[in-house]
Formats: C-alpha cells, sequence, structure tokens
C-alpha cells in the first residue's frame, strides 16, 4: 500500500471553485482509500491508495470522482513518499522564509528548452532551478509582487502545475510519512 500526497490544482481560491475539506477526504474514502487527511483549506490531503492503485490510473480516477462530487474539473498532482522526498532533497535553492518559497509541481518532467526563454537574473532578488518535475522559486519579496512565477507558468502552459510553499511541501512530507 503507498501512501500519496494529493495537490489539487485552483481550488479554495478567492470564494471560487469550493472543496471543503471534510468532503475530499469522503472522496477519498469512498474510492476506497484509506487514511485520508488534509492540510490547510487548499486542496491537499494525504492518502493510502487501496491495493494496486497507482501512477495516471488513480489521478484520473481521483479527478473524476472530484468532477462529479463538486460540478467543476478538478486536476491533481499526486506524489508518492519517494517523490516528494526526492523534491525536497533535490531543492539547490536556499531556502530562507519558508513562506516566500515556491514550488511549482508539474505533471511530467521538465526539458531544458521548456524554461530557456525565462531571464532569471532580470527580476533579482527572485531565483529559480528546475528539478525533474518541480520548479523551486525563491522569492524574498513574496508571491504577491513576484514575478516568476506568472513567466514559469506562461512557459509551461498547457500543462497541469500547482505551486506549494516550503513550508506547506515539507508538512505534506511528514504528514505522507505518518
Amino acid at each position: 500500500m503507498t501512501r500519496y500526497a494529493a495537490l489539487l490544482r485552483g481550488v479554495n481560491v478567492g470564494g471560487r471553485r469550493k472543496v471543503p475539506m471534510a468532503d475530499l477526504r469522503e472522496v477519498l474514502a469512498g474510492l476506497g482509500h484509506a487514511d485520508p487527511a488534509t492540510l490547510l483549506q487548499s486542496g491537499n490531503a494525504v492518502f493510502t491508495a487501496r491495493g494496486g492503485a497507482g501512477g495516471e490510473a488513480l489521478r484520473a480516477e481521483l479527478e473524476g470522482a472530484l468532477a462529479d462530487r463538486f460540478g467543476f474539473p478538478v486536476e491533481a498532482l499526486l506524489r508518492d513518499e519517494a517523490e516528494l522526498s526526492a523534491a525536497v532533497d533535490a531543492n539547490p535553492l536556499e531556502v530562507g522564509d519558508p513562506s516566500r518559497f515556491l514550488v511549482l509541481f508539474l505533471d511530467g518532467p521538465i526539458a531544458p528548452a521548456d524554461l530557456a526563454g525565462i531571464d532569471a537574473g532580470a527580476h533579482a532578488p527572485e531565483t529559480m532551478a528546475a528539478g525533474e518535475r518541480e520548479v523551486y522559486l525563491a522569492l524574498p519579496d513574496g508571491l504577491r509582487n513576484a514575478r516568476l512565477p506568472g513567466l514559469v507558468e506562461r512557459a509551461l502552459r498547457g500543462r497541469t502545475a500547482t505551486g506549494r510553499n516550503w513550508r506547506t511541501v515539507v508538512r505534506l512530507l511528514d504528514m505522507v510519512r505518518g
């Protein structure tokens, strides 16, 4: 049995696309997954997948169940303990304030050409680095006025991506580890 973190994209933001966390736990349990738990109100959940469930099929099943339950499409990215741990360990940047450090999780690998058009140095003191399926963004002046996250999302248009601050990423890893 594998424990996963589910990262929902674009829910509970600005009072729209509401996904109550109790309902998210019910959806996960209804799919036969064990020990569903949520973190914050922004679409973070951990669960133990029922035997044999995994990968893209698990993601598609979850997205379908969420759309059925809430009446709108909800994109989800899944990371198991090893993948989430690897994403944390692969961070090449200094974190500083964890609330001002963003990890953009992507639905697949990042090719060097994906971000080649972004001149990160032009947006100092912001910095960025690409991992395997993550983009790390140090935003010392905060997310509100940051330029790099928007540039990265535009460069990756058409891909599913969702961001979490470093504090949330580390807490999700702790929850996945149990």
